[in-house]
C-alpha cells in the first residue's frame, strides 16, 4: 500500500511513545513498593465538575444529541463571548466564535483556511509538536526558530523580522506555551503582531492554557490587540474536559464563512452532548470550582519548581501558566551515567518508576538538554516524584 507524502512527513508523537513504554512497565510494578508515577502527559487530574456532568446527562436523557450548526450552539458561542468580557474585559462578538472538535479541530481549520502549499509559518523552538504537524498536514512548512531562556522560549519581534522570507505566511504562537509554561509579554506580542501585519501575514495564537495563567502581567488574551488575530482555545485545560473533545476559535469576521464551509465538510459539527455540557462551565458555581483548581495548580508549581532545582534539575524560566516544568537535565543525566534527555527519561522510568517527557518532541534546538515534567498531578504524587528523583540522583 502506498501512503501519501503528507502522512510520511508526520513524525511520531514521542510523548505517546513514552506513555506506551511507561504503561507497559506500570503493569509490571503495579503491586510493588513504587508503582509508576505519570508526569509525562499534559492532562489535568481534575475532571469535569458536577454541573457539567449533570448537563451532559440531561442532554442524553432528553435525546438532545442530533447535529448542531457547524459553527456550534449559538447559546454556547454567546457564553464564550461573555467569558471574554467578564474574565479579560475584551468584547468578542459571538458571531466571530467557532466551536470546534477540540483545539486540534480549530488548528486544523485555521491551517486549511490560511495556508497554501509551500507556505511557511514561523514558530518558536521549542513548541508543542502537533502544532507544526497541523501546518505540515495543510501542505505548509513550519519554520522552527530557536528561542532562548532570555526570550522566555518564545518568538520575539526581532526574530520574526529576521526569519521572515518570501514564502512566510505568518506565525503560530502559544501563550502560555507547552512545553515551557511561559507566556509572551503583552508588549512583545504587540510588536510581533505589528511585524506580521506589516508583511501582510497572519498571527495565529494557541491560548488553550490562558485560563491557567498565574501572573497578571501575562494572563491577557491576544484578542485585546486586534480583530485580525486568530485565537485557538479549548475546554480541555482550564475547564478540565479533555476527553470531551471540545474547543473553539475566534477569527476575523471575514474568515467565519470560510471556516464554516470547511467545518461543514470535515466535521459536520462538534459533539452535541459536549456542547450542551459546556454551557454549564460558565455557571458561577463551576467558575468558582475552576478557580479553586487553578489555585491548586499554582500551589503545585510553587512546590515543584524549587524542589526540582534543589536536586539538580534547574528550570531556566519560571512558568507563569499551564502546568509544566521545562527542566535542564544535562547534569542530572551525567550523574546517572547517561547523556541527553531521551536516555535520562528512560533511566528515570526504569529506576524510579517515573514517566517524564524528553525534549525530542518539541523541536530540534537542544532537544537533548531538556525534559518536560507535567505538574497536572496531585501534590502527593509530585512530592513522591521528588523523593524518588532525590534518592536516584544522590545514589
Amino acid at each position: 500500500m502506498k501512503f501519501s507524502s503528507r502522512a510520511e512527513r508526520i513524525e511520531p508523537f514521542y510523548v505517546m511513545e513514552i506513555a506506551k513504554a511507561a504503561q507497559a512497565l506500570a503493569r509490571e510494578v503495579a503491586q510493588g513498593p513504587e508503582p509508576m508515577i505519570f508526569l509525562n502527559i499534559g492532562e489535568p487530574d481534575f475532571t469535569a465538575p458536577p454541573l457539567v456532568r449533570e448537563a451532559a446527562e440531561r442532554a442524553l436523557q432528553r435525546g438532545t444529541t442530533q447535529y448542531t450548526n457547524a459553527l456550534g450552539l449559538e447559546a454556547l458561542r454567546e457564553r464564550i463571548a461573555g467569558w471574554y468580557a467578564e474574565r479579560f474585559g475584551v468584547a468578542v462578538p459571538a458571531r466571530r466564535i467557532v466551536v470546534t472538535a477540540g483545539a486540534s479541530g480549530a488548528l486544523q481549520l485555521a491551517c486549511l483556511a490560511l495556508i497554501e502549499q509551500g507556505d511557511e509559518i514561523l514558530m518558536p523552538d521549542p513548541s508543542y509538536p502537533c502544532n507544526r504537524h497541523f501546518v505540515s498536514a495543510a501542505d505548509g512548512r513550519a519554520v522552527m526558530v530557536p528561542s532562548t531562556a532570555e526570550e522566555r522560549f518564545q518568538l520575539s519581534a526581532a526574530k520574526v523580522a529576521a526569519h521572515w522570507g518570501p514564502k512566510t505566511r505568518g506565525v503560530l504562537l502559544a501563550s502560555p506555551s507547552n512545553p515551557t509554561g511561559t507566556s509572551i509579554a503583552p508588549d512583545e506580542l504587540r510588536r510581533i503582531h505589528a511585524e506580521v501585519q506589516s508583511r501582510g501575514g497572519t498571527t495565529i495564537i494557541d491560548e488553550i492554557y490562558l485560563g491557567l495563567s498565574h501572573d497578571e502581567a501575562f494572563g491577557q488574551t491576544a484578542l485585546a490587540i486586534g480583530d485580525d488575530i486568530v485565537s485557538i482555545n479549548s475546554f480541555s485545560k482550564y475547564f478540565n474536559m479533555t476527553g470531551w473533545r471540545l474547543g473553539w476559535m475566534v477569527v476575523p469576521e471575514a474568515m467565519v464563512p470560510v471556516v464554516e464551509r470547511l467545518a461543514q465538510n470535515l466535521f459536520i459539527c462538534p459533539s452535541t452532548v459536549a456542547q450542551h455540557a459546556a454551557l454549564a462551565c460558565f455557571e458561577p458555581e463551576s467558575i468558582a470550582e475552576y478557580e479553586r483548581r487553578r489555585a491548586e495548580f499554582k500551589a503545585r508549581r510553587d512546590y515543584f519548581i524549587p524542589a526540582l532545582e534543589s536536586i539538580g534539575l534547574p528550570v531556566p524560566v519560571r512558568p507563569d501558566g499551564a502546568f509544566y516544568a521545562w527542566a535542564d537535565c544535562t547534569a542530572a543525566a551525567r550523574r546517572l551515567g547517561v547523556e541527553g534527555s531521551w536516555a535520562f527519561a528512560h533511566e528515570v522510568m526504569q529506576r524510579a518508576h517515573l514517566a517524564v517527557t524528553p525534549g525530542r518532541d518539541f523541536g530540534s534546538h537542544a532537544p537533548e538538554t531538556f525534559v518536560r515534567f507535567s505538574t497536572a498531578n496531585s501534590m502527593a504524587q509530585l512530592q513522591e516524584a521528588i523523593a524518588r528523583l532525590s534518592r536516584l540522583l544522590a545514589a
